[in-house]
C-alpha cells in the first residue's frame, strides 16, 4: 500500500535572541508524517520537542525566534514563506493543537459553548443554531456525559479529564488533517490518561487523520506512536519503528531514557518508630447551598470518614483519581482547611488549635506543591525563597545565618550553595522541584506532605527527585505523606497504601501487598492504566 507523505520537515533549525544572547534551541531537525500515521517526538525538556511542534504552526515568538535554515512542507507547501492570511487558512482548520494543560488554555471567562462554537463560525461559517447542534456531536464524540448540561459551562467547573476532552473538541472541529498532541496526558490520573489516549485514537481512525504526539513519557509512546523520533539537545539522535526503538535502541540517550524511571525499593519502615500522625474517621464536607435563603439541602462529602497512622521514616502512599480526595486530605492534616475528627500529631490534638496555636507547629509540618515553577515567586531570588519560613518561624535567626542554612538546604538537595542570588526561571524543571525541596527542609520538618511532586517533569529527572526523597528520608527520619497519581513513584517511595475514591477508602495495605495482589476492581484498573497492562475502557472508571 503506498503513503502519501503529508508533513515534511527537512533541516529545521529555530534560534532565540534575547538581546546580543542566542540560543540555538533546533539544530537540523528533519522529520516527516504520513496520512493516518502518528509520529513522536520524545526527550527530555529543553530538547527542542515543543519548538519543533510549534514551528510548523509558526507560533513561536517572532520576531525573537528565527529558522536560520529549513524548510516544512504540509500538504506540498512550505509554511515558512506562507503569507499569515495563509497560515490563518490551516490553523485549527487543517492543522490543530492540543496542549499540556488544559486549564490555561482554555478562556476562563468564556462557556464552552461559546469557545467550541467560536472555531466553527469562523473556519465554517455556521450560524449559531448550527454551531450549536456541531458542539453538542463533538461533546458527545469525545465522551463528554450529558454534553447539553455542559454548554454553559465555563472551564473551573469541569473536571481535568473533562477539560482535556473540551481541548480535543476544540481541536477536532474541523476534522483537521494533522493534530499536534503536546504532552496531552501529563496533567491527568492514570485511569483517565488511559480513556484520552483510547479516544484520540479511536478518532484518529474514524478522522483518518495524521497524528504528532510530543511526550516524555515512554509508555504513551510504545502504546500510540507508529514511528518515534528521540531528540537531544536540538538535534534528532535516534529515528526508526516505534517497535525497534523501545527493542533495539542504538543510541546511549534512547537507552538512557528508557531506563530512565523511578527506581528501587522505599526504605523499610520501622514499626516501633513513634507515631508522627494519626486521624480517625476524618470527613471534610462542602455544603450545597440552594435558594434565597441559601439553605444547605446536600453535602459534596470530599472526605468522608478516612482514618490513617503514619509513623517516622514512613511513607504512606495516597493514590486515587482526581477529585477522590486525596489532596483535599492533606490540606486538612496540615490544618490548612477545615475538618471533623480528630488529628493527632506527635500525640497531641491539633484540630481544635487556632491559628496562632499552630504557628510554632507549622515549621515541622511542611508541603511540596507539583508544579515547582507556579510555586516558586518568579520576584523573589533563591534565597528569599527559601529562607521565608526561617524568617517567620526562627526569628533568632540573623541575616548570615539565614544565609548559610540556606546554602546548607541548597547543598542537601544537590544544588550549589552559589546559586542563592539567582531566580527560578534561570533554572530547569528539576532544579526547580530541588529549590521547592529545599525550602520545606531548610526548616527541618518531622513530617513532609508532597503533592504531585515529580508529575511534570521528566523520566530521568522523576528518578533523580525520588532518589533525592529518599536520601532525606534517611537522612532526617521524615514521615512523608506522598499524593500522586503516578504509581511508578508511589511503588519506588512508599510503605504503606491508601486508594481513595469518592472520599472513602476503598483499599488500603502495605505497598507490595497493593501492587501486586489488589483486592478492589478500583485499585485494579488503577494498576492496569499506569502500569499500561490494559487501555481502560472510558467507562469502566468514573471520570
Amino acid at each position: 500500500m503506498t503513503t502519501e507523505t503529508l508533513v515534511n520537515v527537512r533541516n529545521l533549525s529555530v534560534d532565540f535572541r534575547a538581546g546580543t544572547a542566542v540560543s540555538h534551541a533546533v539544530r537540523g531537525v528533519s522529520f516527516s508524517i504520513d496520512r493516518g500515521e502518528t509520529v513522536a517526538l520524545v526527550g527530555e525538556s529543553g530538547s527542542g520537542k515543543t519548538v519543533s511542534a510549534l514551528s510548523i504552526l509558526r507560533l513561536l515568538n517572532y520576531p525573537a525566534a528565527s529558522h536560520p535554515s529549513g524548510e516544512i512542507y504540509f500538504a506540498g507547501k512550505n509554511l515558512l514563506t506562507a503569507s499569515e492570511e495563509e497560515m490563518r487558512q490551516i490553523r485549527g482548520r487543517r492543522i490543530s493543537i492540543i496542549f499540556q494543560e488544559p486549564m490555561t488554555s482554555l478562556n476562563p471567562l468564556h462557556s464552552i459553548e461559546k469557545q467550541v462554537g467560536e472555531i466553527l463560525r469562523v473556519h465554517r461559517g455556521l450560524d449559531e443554531k448550527a454551531a450549536r447542534a456541531r458542539t453538542l456531536e463533538l461533546l458527545e464524540k469525545v465522551g463528554i456525559r450529558d454534553p447539553e448540561k455542559r454548554l454553559a459551562a465555563y472551564p473551573h467547573q469541569l473536571s481535568g479529564g473533562q477539560r482535556q476532552r473540551v481541548m480535543i473538541a476544540l481541536a477536532l472541529a474541523n476534522e483537521p488533517d494533522l493534530l499536534i498532541a503536546d504532552e496531552p496526558t501529563t496533567a491527568l490520573d492514570v485511569t483517565i490518561q488511559a480513556q484520552i489516549l483510547a479516544l484520540l485514537k479511536k478518532l484518529q481512525s474514524e478522522l483518518g487523520m495524521a497524528m504528532l504526539l510530543i511526550t516524555h513519557d515512554l509508555g504513551i509512546v510504545r502504546k500510540m506512536a507508529d514511528r518515534v523520533y528521540v531528540m537531544k539537545s536540538g538535534e534528532v539522535v535516534e529515528t526508526g519503528p516505534a517497535e525497534q526503538v523501545f527493542t533495539k535502541p542504538s543510541h546511549a540517550y534512547t537507552r538512557h531514557l528508557l531506563n530512565a524511571e523511578p527506581k528501587g525499593k522505599p526504605i523499610a519502615a520501622d514499626p516501633s518508630a513513634p507515631v508522627v500522625l494519626e486521624t480517625e474517621d476524618l470527613k471534610i464536607w462542602f455544603p450545597i447551598k440552594r435558594g434565597l435563603l441559601r439553605r444547605t439541602v446536600d453535602h459534596i462529602k470530599a472526605v468522608d470518614g478516612i482514618s490513617l497512622t503514619l509513623r517516622a521514616g514512613q511513607t504512606l502512599g495516597i493514590v486515587g483519581e482526581s477529585g477522590s480526595g486525596k489532596t483535599t486530605l492533606g490540606l486538612a492534616i496540615l490544618r490548612l482547611i477545615a475538618s471533623e475528627g480528630p488529628i493527632v500529631y506527635m500525640g497531641r490534638r491539633i484540630n481544635g488549635l487556632g491559628t496562632r496555636e499552630m504557628r510554632p507547629l507549622r515549621r515541622d509540618m511542611q508541603i511540596v506543591f507539583q508544579d515547582p515553577y507556579g510555586s516558586l515567586s518568579p520576584r523573589l531570588s533563591v534565597t528569599q525563597i527559601i529562607e521565608e519560613g526561617l524568617l517567620i518561624l526562627a526569628p533568632e535567626l540573623g541575616p548570615t545565618e539565614r544565609r548559610a542554612r540556606v546554602g546548607q538546604a541548597l547543598e542537601e538537595v544537590g544544588l550549589d550553595a552559589s546559586a542563592q542570588d539567582r531566580y527560578p526561571h534561570e533554572f530547569s524543571g528539576g532544579q526547580r522541584q530541588r529549590i521547592a525541596i529545599a525550602r520545606a527542609m531548610v526548616l527541618q520538618p518531622k513530617l513532609v506532605m508532597l503533592d504531585e511532586p515529580t508529575s511534570a517533569l521528566d523520566m530521568s529527572v522523576q528518578a533523580q527527585i525520588v532518589d533525592l526523597l529518599r536520601d532525606l528520608q534517611r537522612k532526617h527520619s521524615l514521615a512523608y505523606m506522598f499524593i500522586s497519581h503516578d504509581l511508578k513513584v508511589v511503588r519506588a517511595l512508599s510503605n504503606h497504601v491508601l486508594v481513595l475514591r469518592n472520599g472513602k477508602v476503598v483499599e488500603e495495605g502495605a505497598s507490595e501487598e497493593v501492587f501486586l495482589r489488589p483486592q478492589t476492581d478500583y485499585t485494579k484498573a488503577l494498576l492496569a492504566a499506569a502500569l499500561n497492562l490494559e487501555v481502560v475502557h472510558a467507562g469502566s472508571v468514573a471520570t
